[in-house]
């Protein structure tokens, strides 16, 4: 059996203490947001930035243990801190496509991914047992399944057995201004795109050429636009810019120096998690199944499009939910999205294998009640929606928790209502708003956001984490939970490292030359972040040695190295991830889970 409602816990955590060992990338935004849950942390002792992270959380929710490596899958030798893991998992290789080029990130983003994957794991593990089923106690994750899972649409798009539609070609926004002024452009369909462009005199031919490759950045990591639209943005000043998006329909934002927004404290959690007022009914749900996944038993409704939404429900459905999701008539229109396996997008298995689905009119009366019934008998309700439209619709938490006193309703929105002159809540949008762009490439290079998906990503990871703590709050308190995770909330979580870094007397940017692959005979090498000096000393020597001939030197040194993964169709052929990859029912390709429960 669970815990009593009586418990009436308001934060999921509340009387758990959680000993934490390990180095602070992996650590550190972990340990906030556990507190951030209720956990009361003991002191840390410092450590190298070597060797697994360990959280041992123990209390009135129960007891269990999470490790996070920085290698779990690849070999200890290729995956020793943040840009070997980008390294070896073709993470170098897709931020770089708009360059041209493998390049690291500037940003730990694979820890933070893990740290986010290691609190979830913790969580899971311990609802399970709240929930009465024998689960595991014990839960196994690493920086590198966090890097291959963030890959996995790129990585499924790369072995599938179709082509790309567009060509993976460098370039890309953002555009410049005839000030200097660099921005970001967003525009969801074409017509204001073309508009757009119209109006600051661009050609027709470029316009058109250059919609579709714009269009699928989202999927390709890289925007090969014609030369002439830059040249029509630089041929105007800024406040024309701001004219035409306002005229055309099109939004446009300045890339912003990284800075806290208003609202933002150091202990701004990246969601919100408030308790109804209702009781939860006894037994309205379903109960573990006996497997070892901790959320066996549970469904979540899913109304998810894009990337955010239909991530997290992917992420629920690995840990055991089942996840139904809500469709338009007429079925998910990016099912379609090339390149395809057995006529279904690659790209839209990664993270929509194994749900089960259901069209719903939504704007309709009948597709509206339909869904309230499907919500009465669900355990959460998770949802992407522009802000307003669940209201609109009748389908606001306060509708559904009528229905279901003991639902969690789930909202992963765009900015989470802190920013009132905020742009559209786009993954490249808030980038450029909360100064990723800057923060992402080193300070010998113009800010550009990356056309690597991180935010949406890493805000689908937040929209999961946020979940099962609303299923462990529930479980504590005996009252549905409402839940929201942002866009803001992830740009935030992967800006305060360097904000921290500022600080305390530090550099914003990392310095020149950052995680900077090195050219190789036959490739590119990355050095670990300690041993980058090291091996740039020896930049020339290395490009006359094969990969393999410049990291025996280098190991052989004290250095440590890994070979720069550049083709992501030949991943799962190479010895470091050896047996790793899977193979759905589709043929299409499935990257690693994120954890280990044992």
């Amino acid at each position: 059996m669970g815990h009593p409602a009586v418990i009436r816990a308001s934060r999921p955590l509340e009387e758990v203490t959680v000993r934490v060992e390990g180095p602070s990338a992996l650590t550190m935004t972990a340990a906030g947001h556990l507190r951030a849950l209720g956990a009361t942390l003991t002191p840390q002792t410092p450590r190298a930035d070597t060797g697994p992270a360990t959280f041992e959380a123990r209390g009135a929710a129960g007891a269990a243990t999470a490790y996070t490596a920085w290698a779990d899958v690849l070999p200890d030798a290729d995956a020793v801190d943040e840009a070997t893991v980008q390294a070896a998992t073709g993470m170098m290789q897709v931020h770089g496509r708009r360059d041209g080029r493998p390049r690291g990130l500037a940003v730990d983003y694979a820890a933070t991914c893990a740290s986010v994957l290691t609190v979830q794991g913790l969580l899971a593990a311990l609802l399970g047992r709240a929930r009465g089923g024998a689960h595991p106690a014990q839960v196994t994750t690493g920086a590198d399944r966090a890097a291959l899972l963030t890959l996995g649409q790129y990585l499924a798009a790369a072995n599938a057995p179709e082509a790309e539609a567009v060509p993976l070609s460098p370039g890309g926004p953002p555009f410049t201004a005839g000030c200097g002024t660099r921005f970001e452009l967003e525009a969801l369909d074409p017509v204001p795109w073309a508009r757009f462009w119209r109006e600051l005199g661009a050609p027709e031919e470029a316009i058109r050429t250059g919609w579709q490759p714009f269009q699928f950045r989202y999927a390709t990591a890289c925007a090969p636009i014609p030369e002439a639209l830059h040249r029509a943005a630089r041929s105007v000043p800024w406040a024309r810019v701001r004219q035409a998006a306002a005229a055309t329909g099109a939004e446009v934002c300045p890339l912003h120096t990284p800075a806290a927004l208003p609202g933002a404290t150091a202990d701004t959690a990246p969601w919100s998690l408030t308790p109804g007022i209702a009781d939860r009914p006894a037994q309205v749900t379903g109960t573990p199944s006996g497997t070892d996944r901790p959320l066996s038993g549970l469904t979540v409704l899913e109304a998810g499009r894009r990337i955010q939404a239909p991530l997290a429900a992917h992420l629920l459905r690995q840990l055991g939910a089942q996840v139904v999701r809500i469709e338009p008539p007429g079925g998910d229109p990016l099912r379609g999205m090339p390149p395809c396996c057995e006529d279904i997008s690659a790209r839209w298995l990664a993270l929509n294998r194994g749900k089960d689905a259901v069209q719903i009119d939504i704007k309709s009366a009948v597709g509206q009640a339909e869904l309230r019934e499907l919500a009465s008998g669900a355990d959460v309700f998770l949802h992407n929606w522009a802000p307003g439209k669940a209201e609109q619709l009748g389908l606001d938490a306060g509708r559904l928790s009528a229905v279901n006193p003991g639902l969690v309703y789930a909202y992963t929105s765009g900015w989470a209502g802190r920013l009132p002159d905020a742009p559209m809540g786009t993954d490249f949008m808030v980038q450029a708003r909360t100064g990723i762009g800057a923060l992402a490439r080193p300070a010998d290079e113009p800010p550009a956001p990356s056309l690597m998906t991180l935010i949406d990503v890493l805000g689908g990871l937040l929209g999961a984490e946020a979940v099962i703590a609303g299923l462990l709050l529930r479980e504590r308190s005996g009252r549905g939970v409402r839940v929201e995770s942002s866009l803001l909330g992830a740009a935030e979580a992967l800006t305060a490292p360097a904000l921290r870094r500022a600080t305390a007397g530090g550099q914003l940017r990392r310095p020149a030359g950052f995680r900077r692959p090195l050219p190789t005979a036959d490739g590119w090498i990355a050095p670990a972040d300690h041993s980058a000096p090291a091996a740039a000393a020896r930049a020339a020597r290395l490009t006359e040695l094969t990969s393999e001939q410049a990291l025996a030197e280098l190991r052989a040194d004290g250095s440590a190295a890994t070979a720069v993964t550049t083709d992501l169709g030949a991943l799962p052929q190479d010895r470091r991830l050896s047996g790793a990859f899977t193979r759905d029912s589709h043929g299409s390709l499935a990257v690693p889970t994120p954890w280990r429960f044992e």
